[in-house]
Order: structure tokens, then sequence, then C-alpha cells
């Protein structure tokens, strides 16, 4: 099946969730041929679930991978992977190597990949702000794909010296702080944890380079413990040097984006966190296709209208703070 033949999943597609829903995952699914490797954080969608197996049952070789616990203990992926693994698909718990695999990815016939903030899971179609790409870069979805079969085997990986791709616990830092050296005159950030010191650093000398720095986050939402604190006193810091600082309210706040002076963007599923870039399997990927960036722009210009200055709460008070919004949801944390 041509490219033309996706319709609106076509390489360099941009999704934005909860806008486009789950219709153009399960299109990608449907347009399988002879394989499809997917690698995913939460996966309890009953669509998507099915449409995996009916790939599966149609002959396609399936391989799927799924984290089997969050950081809190959690194992939301069980039920999943008693389901495909009763239909006969092949399934496999991420690579231990990584106490999470926070990726989420796939790979269909070797030639396009679903790089994606988003989880497969309801909430994340229909509750959050988040982001996919679809690639057909060869290179680059030959790296997803050796990723892919190195976590399946067990073996270790190494991302191409030239590699336009992030990958924790690779090189996913170094290719986050040249993406906000790089910026010339803007950088709008949508992200809902800030705990990462490096990456606070480039962000403050970008604003003080004078570029315009626009902050969109979460608040104290879906953050707990040391991560909550960690990111109110991170939001601080950076509020006291300028940046302006505003708290997403039209949606519940899961996104990774960052784009630079309009011609650039970076999407993933690492949050600015340390154990994101240190321990974890994450997976991320630059955007320069036009209309996709032209998207990107126009969903946080609306997101950014509708949010309000925020001024993060004393760190230290963390434990107390009730965050106004939406209520409290357990499972919808940023792990």
């Amino acid at each position: 099946m041509d490219d033309e033949d996706l319709g609106v999943v076509a390489a360099g597609h941009v999704l934005v969730q909860p806008d486009d829903g789950v219709a153009p995952v399960l299109a990608l699914i449907a347009a399988a041929e002879r394989s499809l490797y997917v690698k995913q954080f939460r996966f309890t969608h009953p669509a998507l679930l099915a449409a995996a197996i009916a790939a599966h049952r149609a002959g396609r070789d399936v391989r799927i991978m799924l984290n089997p616990h969050a950081s809190s203990g959690a194992r939301v992926n069980d039920a999943a992977f008693a389901a495909l693994e009763a239909a006969g698909v092949k399934v496999l718990w991420t690579c231990p190597d990584f106490y999470v695999t926070h990726e989420k990815s796939m790979v269909v016939d070797d030639r396009i990949a679903l790089v994606a903030t988003f989880n497969w899971d309801e909430k994340y179609f229909t509750q959050t702000r988040d982001y996919g790409v679809v690639i057909d870069q060869p290179a680059s979805v030959a790296e997803i794909r050796d990723c892919f079969m190195a976590d399946w085997d067990r073996r270790s990986f190494q991302p191409a010296a030239d590699s336009t791709l992030l990958w924790s616990n690779l090189n996913s830092r170094e290719m986050m702080t040249a993406f906000i050296d790089g910026a010339h005159r803007s950088l709008d950030i949508q992200h809902p944890k800030f705990v990462d010191a490096a990456i606070l650093d480039r962000i403050v000398q970008a604003h003080q380079r004078g570029v315009h720095v626009r902050l969109l986050c979460g608040g104290g939402h879906g953050l707990a413990g040391l991560d909550r604190v960690d990111t109110f006193a991170s939001l601080r810091v950076m509020g006291q040097f300028g940046v302006k600082v505003h708290k997403q309210r039209n949606l519940r706040s899961h996104a990774k984006l960052l784009i630079a002076d309009g011609k650039r963007a970076l999407l993933g599923s690492m949050n600015i966190d340390r154990s994101a870039f240190d321990l974890r399997r994450e997976l991320g990927a630059t955007v320069t296709d036009k209309p996709a960036l032209r998207r990107l722009s126009e969903v946080f210009e609306i997101d950014w209208r509708e949010a309000h200055r925020y001024d993060a709460p004393d760190p230290m008070l963390a434990h107390a703070h009730v965050e106004e919004g939406f209520p409290h949801d357990p499972n919808l944390m940023h792990d």
C-alpha cells in the first residue's frame, strides 16, 4: 500500500489528541501488509487490541512489547498481555534492562513508523493533549525497528551517530539540549514535568539570549512526591528569570512538545525528567515537515490562548497543595 493510500495518516502527518481520536492509529494498523511491531507503556484500548489481533489473524507478523509495571508498581497491561497471548499474538514484556519502558511506538511493514506521546488507553484519546508523528525516512524507520528487535532479543542497541531520533537512555538529554540551544527567536514548550537541571539551565539560557520562551505546563496535575516538588521549584525558577509560564486549562496536559522558531519540533515519550533521560527506554523524534509544523504551532496557540499565567506554589508545601482545575485522577499520573 502506497503512502497516498493511507490518506490522513500519510508519512509526515501529525496526530493531535484528542482532536483526531483513535481512528488514525486504527488506520495505520489496518495498513499493515507484512508486519506490525508495537512497543507501549500502556495498552488497554479495546479497539486497538482488537485491531492488533485482527492483523495477526490476517497473517501479519505482529509483535507487541508491553511495559510490565509503572514506577508505582501498577500493572495496567496484564489483561492486554493475556488477551494477546491467548489469541496467539507474539507478545513479550519489555526489556528488563530498563525499570520502565515508556516508549510509545509502532513500525508498519518496516516502511513507516509512529512515534507518539500518547498511550494506547482511552484517556489519552479523549482527555489529554497529546501528539504523534508518522515518519517514513528509511534510516529512522530502520532504527526504530532495530531497537525494537534488540529489546525483543534482549540485546544492546546503539543509534547511529547522525541519528535524528532521541533515545533514552542513550542520547536524549544531549539531543534535547542541542534542540533548545538551536532556537534563535522563539521556543514553545508544552510539557507536564520539569525534573532535570540541565534542561532547566538551557531554557533559562535561551530566554537570557533573547529567545521568546513560552512554557505551557499542567501545574501539579498528575505529579506526586519529589516530581511535584522539583517541578514546582523549576517553574518558579524559570518564572523568576522572566520565562512566561502558563497552565493548560482546556485539556489535561500530557504532551511532550518543543517548537523552535516555528521551523523544528521535538516530540516523544520522554518527560523532562532525570529518570526519563538516564534510566528508561524512551523515544522521541524531530519534525521539520512544514504542514506538520503548522498544525503543531496552531494547536499550541489554541492551548496557550486558553491558558492562564501560572505561579507555582512553594515546593516545600507541595504535599499540602490542592491544584485547581481538573480533579485528581490516580490513573493519569506522569510516570
